[in-house]
């Protein structure tokens, strides 16, 4: 499996101590509210996404993920604490489960209206999941992650020509249970490499 892979070709979780941050990073989110790729909104379409939330999700869980970063959908959304699809934490303090953060918001066109509308329909529903912190279909931007310490990272999202984040949150983590050297490395695993 790819949890079997992350953890012997990697060694991420028997070297949490020298690389306290797992971060993967994908081209498609398994948490999305947008409606042109409606994972979790009921607009599911098998040809699209067969098996992708259901089983990369497990996977994440098993390998103890921190981070899932992502692309592929036109827009930028960040998701509170959260494993399979309603059991979500509001809170960034102490976490125990991935935060999935897409920032597809820099490329080409944004999704901010459903295909085969006309530009007539909001690419999100009214109601939001109760997994998403935060998102926005209007806005071109960029996102930033500074790991500060083995317990602490600030992730920051910034709309185009602007200098000050529009998004800046503080994620921590449980504290592991040796102390870290003061340099903190960052692993990231592309989950396709492992395929």
């Amino acid at each position: 499996t790819v949890s079997s892979g992350i953890n012997a070709e990697y060694g991420a979780n028997e070297n949490r101590e020298q690389y306290p941050w797992l971060v993967v990073y994908q081209h498609r989110p398994i948490y999305n509210s947008n409606k042109n790729h409606g994972n979790w909104t009921g607009e599911y379409d098998p040809a699209y996404h067969t098996g992708w939330p259901d089983h990369f999700e497990e996977l994440t869980l098993e390998g103890k993920v921190d981070l899932v970063l992502a692309g592929h959908v036109h827009h930028y959304e960040r998701s509170w604490p959260v494993k399979n699809r309603e059991d979500v934490v509001q809170s960034y303090d102490n976490v125990d489960r991935p935060i999935h953060i897409t920032c597809g918001h820099a490329g080409k066109n944004l999704y901010r209206y459903k295909w085969r509308t006309n530009n007539t329909e909001n690419s999100y529903a009214d109601e939001v999941p109760r997994f998403s912190a935060a998102r926005d279909n209007e806005n071109w931007g960029h996102c930033e992650l500074d790991f500060l310490d083995s317990k602490t990272v600030i992730h920051r999202m910034y709309l185009m020509g602007t200098d000050t984040p529009k998004e800046d949150v503080t994620i921590t983590k449980r504290s592991m249970a040796h102390s870290l050297s003061a340099s903190v490395a960052l692993v990231l695993i592309g989950l396709a490499s492992l395929l």
